[in-house]
């Protein structure tokens, strides 16, 4: 009886701590954006003006890129790790634990720091620009932002499948070697089936991840209507202190929060397959 309390206490605290921590504050996004707002036509006056369409665009390009270097660059480092010994192998994998503990903030600057006017590779754009006629930027343009996003969105692929394949082991991959079997046969018929579940899910969370980034897309992007991605659009509104720029903050707040809901039901489907495979 004491187990069966136990548990039905901590199933309590959970359920608890949902729905206050996750489902209430976001709950709450979606009805302020509908109850506070002058109607239908306002709201969706506020969710398609022209800034929201261009950061919509920016946010979802910026996502898209970063899923897909993110897969290449976890494909490529997990495979490397798990199927061959080479030094720095472990230096790798804690390098790229490096996003998950620096803030975003921090991340931003170091670009800014690294490609800005002022930045070590600043001159040499520069002088790179003089020298073609070319007028090239990284930050305060679209490639930052790619920049800081691919940066902090790059290790959850990598992190997802890398202990699949480490458990996977070699030896199919030998014997299919030995067999006289090419390197992408090999990864097209033993390797890819056995992480192409965890491969959607790393790669559903780094557009999850690349979708909500603020921090690090603030310290490099400064033009709105140009290089802002949504979350930074629901800032600049709700900053603005006008009422009707408020209340527009949260109609595009729903937006945001409506696209992670859709991330979470494709992470869970991901999930699901790949508990299944």
């Amino acid at each position: 009886m004491k187990g069966r309390y136990g548990s039905t206490l901590l199933i309590l605290l959970a359920w608890i701590f949902i729905i206050f921590m996750l489902l209430i504050p976001m709950l709450s996004v979606v009805f302020q954006s509908l109850s506070l707002s002058l109607g239908w036509q306002f709201y969706v006056q506020s969710i398609s003006t022209v800034y929201v369409m261009k950061s919509l665009g920016m946010t979802i390009l910026v996502m898209v890129i970063a899923m897909l270097v993110s897969a290449i660059f976890g494909v490529a480092a997990a495979f490397a790790i798990s199927k061959f010994d080479f030094p720095g192998k472990t230096l790798i994998a804690t390098l790229a634990d490096i996003p998950f503990s620096v803030s975003p903030v921090i991340a931003g600057l170091a670009f800014l720091l690294t490609f800005g006017r002022l930045g070590w590779l600043g001159p040499y754009i520069n002088q790179f620009n003089a020298w073609t006629g070319l007028d090239i930027r990284i930050v305060f343009a679209i490639p930052g932002v790619i920049l800081v996003t691919v940066f902090m969105t790059m290790p959850f692929v990598f992190r997802e499948i890398l202990p699949v394949l480490l458990n996977q082991g070699r030896e199919e991959e030998e014997a299919a070697a030995l067999m006289g079997a090419s390197g992408w046969r090999i990864f097209k018929d033993i390797t890819f089936p056995h992480i192409k579940w965890p491969l959607l899910y790393g790669i559903i969370l780094c557009g999850a991840r690349a979708m909500g980034e603020f921090g690090a897309v603030a310290a490099v992007s400064k033009a709105r209507g140009s290089t802002f991605t949504l979350p930074l659009e629901i800032d600049a509104l709700y900053m603005s202190g006008t009422e009707s720029a408020v209340v527009a903050s949260f109609s595009v707040s729903s937006v945001l929060i409506l696209l992670a809901f859709i991330m979470i039901g494709l992470r869970t489907y991901a999930a699901h397959k790949a508990s299944h495979q």
